[in-house]
């Protein structure tokens, strides 16, 4: 088996260490494993390979966004999470969106704007936050507040269209689904915003699982949680991230985004998750691999 991690995408770190994290377990569950650094010659570097299957530890554009799935797909290697469209839908933020709404999952109002426009012009009241419509991991996201003196300036590294969505106060929530499974909800405690380095960085944030939070909220991230990961047709393993404005009740809980390769790391919160209801990290690991396929 190939464990494809790295990539071109700006998620490389994180995925380096999700497949190594991901390549020790499968080893420990008796897998025969080569770890790949995926470059842009990636179809020759497989094929020298010739893996049974493989295991896509890759985060981002490309390898998260159907490119990469799309390549395994004519090459015929199975692989883990989610096929070419569900992957490409998840990715691009404001078509996940349309995707929830029509199945009546809440979402908070967004749009997408031009970036220069964003940069010269509220395009809506503040509070609101402007990122990338197709990066993951708070990959260039900000936050606009109220009192802000005028509009964001943006770098010149995000993309030339991107997405405005309405703040949406209160707890960070995420629950994950195996198969067609939802396992439990997190509560996700930071000192500030859930950006790049309280995901990643050790002590950036601390996870209640699970989480202490009325019985009719944690059910309904359970059911919304397994509605967005089947109206986007993912595969496999997959992880919706919620806001939740306790003062408002269920009216209050709505859906960010889909991850359909959430992270593998040591302080990612699907094995966090895994581990809760009983499955530990290699029998996570094996999971994904044995339910790898080809033409979804």
């Amino acid at each position: 088996m190939a464990v494809v991690m790295g990539g071109p995408s700006a998620e490389r770190e994180v995925s380096l260490s999700s497949g190594r994290e991901c390549a020790a377990a499968l080893r420990e569950a008796g897998y025969e494993v080569i770890e790949v650094d995926a470059g842009r010659d990636l179809a020759v570097q497989l094929a020298e390979i010739s893996p049974d299957v493989v295991f896509n530890a890759l985060h981002g554009r490309w390898g998260e966004d159907g490119c990469v799935q799309g390549l395994l797909e004519w090459m015929g290697l199975p692989y883990t999470h989610s096929g070419v469209l569900a992957s490409a839908l998840a990715m691009d933020k404001e078509r996940s969106k349309d995707a929830y709404r029509s199945e009546g999952l809440p979402v908070v109002d967004s749009v997408l704007a031009p970036r220069d426009t964003v940069r010269k012009e509220h395009v809506m009241a503040a509070p609101y936050v402007v990122k990338p419509y197709n990066e993951g991991s708070s990959v260039g996201v900000y936050l606009v507040h109220e009192e802000a003196n005028g509009p964001p300036q943006l770098s010149d590294d995000m993309p030339e269209l991107v997405m405005v969505e309405a703040f949406a106060p209160g707890r960070e929530l995420t629950t994950t689904v195996i198969g067609e499974r939802a396992l439990t909800v997190t509560d996700i405690l930071t000192d500030g915003w859930y950006d790049y380095d309280a995901k990643y960085k050790e002590g950036g944030s601390r996870h209640v699982v699970p989480a202490d939070i009325p019985q009719e909220i944690f059910d309904a991230c359970l059911d919304y949680a397994r509605r967005a990961h089947d109206v986007l047709g993912c595969r496999g393993v997959s992880r919706t991230d919620f806001r939740w404005d306790e003062a408002r009740g269920l009216d209050g809980l709505v859906l960010l985004e889909t991850n359909t390769q959430p992270g593998m790391t040591p302080t990612s919160l699907t094995p966090e998750q895994a581990q809760a209801v009983g499955m530990s990290f290699p029998e996570l690991c094996a999971w994904m691999v044995e339910d790898a396929s080809c033409n979804r």
